[in-house]
């Protein structure tokens, strides 16, 4: 099947598919298996068509997430760019709070740095500098990951690839802001640090320069990606700059903490 077969019914089917594989928990195969002439096009336009349907259920926008944003993510992934997808309100946990595991299939957890804009942010020749004067704070987030679509095809033994995740909204699943809000003045944000610890062991640490050498790099590139649809990022939204850890999985019963040092803590648990 080409990717020109992608019209809207097919889009539509593909999202609905998607949406059923989250409610029940139930994984589907991967979209790239089963169309292998499917596009980046196509898994963009099935990831809008997905959020689409949880906005017309009520759903708000509460910022957006730029996912794969290291090297060696990138080469795993096999490509050359980031991916992106969108924050609902209904994805966001209080810091200290309870995470329901049954929400999810395989939750994940990442360390973060959230920027919080205050004034939209749009257009192709969008910089780092532009980025950092339309950000009013930036603050330690995690991400809690998941994805709705199997890693291996059962019938084919097929990987999941790059264009499942875009598809699956870049597989986010929810987001804990905290810590202690700064203002990016005069802050080198590439050497602000963090420490995640599960159940009082340290799992995994990082700098935040592992995101494309600086987490607000991973902000303008997401705007420039938006600029074709006519799209940018709001004032007052909140968007996750990538992960600079590896991902950790959660079970019921597990405690987290990601210590970012004289910006704070997160800590949270899996219930």
């Amino acid at each position: 099947m080409t990717g020109e077969t992608f019209d809207g019914r097919l889009v539509a089917q593909l999202a609905q598919e998607l949406d059923h594989a989250e409610q029940t928990r139930e994984r589907i195969r991967p979209f790239s298996v089963r169309f292998p002439g499917m596009r980046i096009e196509d898994a963009y336009r099935i990831n809008q068509a997905w959020v689409d349907l949880k906005l017309a259920r009520g759903r708000t926008v509460y910022g957006h997430k730029i996912g794969l944003t290291s090297r060696a993510m990138q080469q795993a992934a096999g490509i050359t760019e980031p991916d992106y997808g969108t924050l609902l309100d209904d994805m966001v946990f209080e810091q200290g709070s309870d995470v329901p595991a049954a929400r999810f299939i395989t939750p994940k957890v990442e360390v973060e740095l959230a920027f919080v804009l205050g004034r939209r942010l749009e257009g192709a020749q969008t910089t780092i500098f532009d980025v950092l004067s339309a950000t009013d704070y930036v603050v330690p987030a995690i991400e809690i990951i998941d994805t709705r679509v199997h890693p291996k095809d059962a019938e084919t033994g097929a990987a999941r690839k790059v264009l499942d995740t875009i598809s699956d909204n870049a597989a986010n699943a929810g987001i804990i802001v905290g810590g202690l809000p700064a203002k990016p003045d005069g802050l080198d944000l590439r050497r602000i640090g963090a420490l995640l610890s599960r159940n009082g062991v340290i799992e995994e640490t990082g700098l935040a320069a592992g995101v494309l050498n600086h987490p607000a790099n991973g902000v303008a590139w997401l705007v420039r990606r938006l600029a074709p649809w006519g799209q940018g990022l709001e004032a007052g939204e909140v968007v996750l700059g990538g992960s600079f850890t590896r991902p950790v999985e959660a079970a019921p019963g597990d405690v987290f903490n990601a210590d970012f040092g004289e910006f704070g803590s997160i800590g949270f648990r899996f219930v």
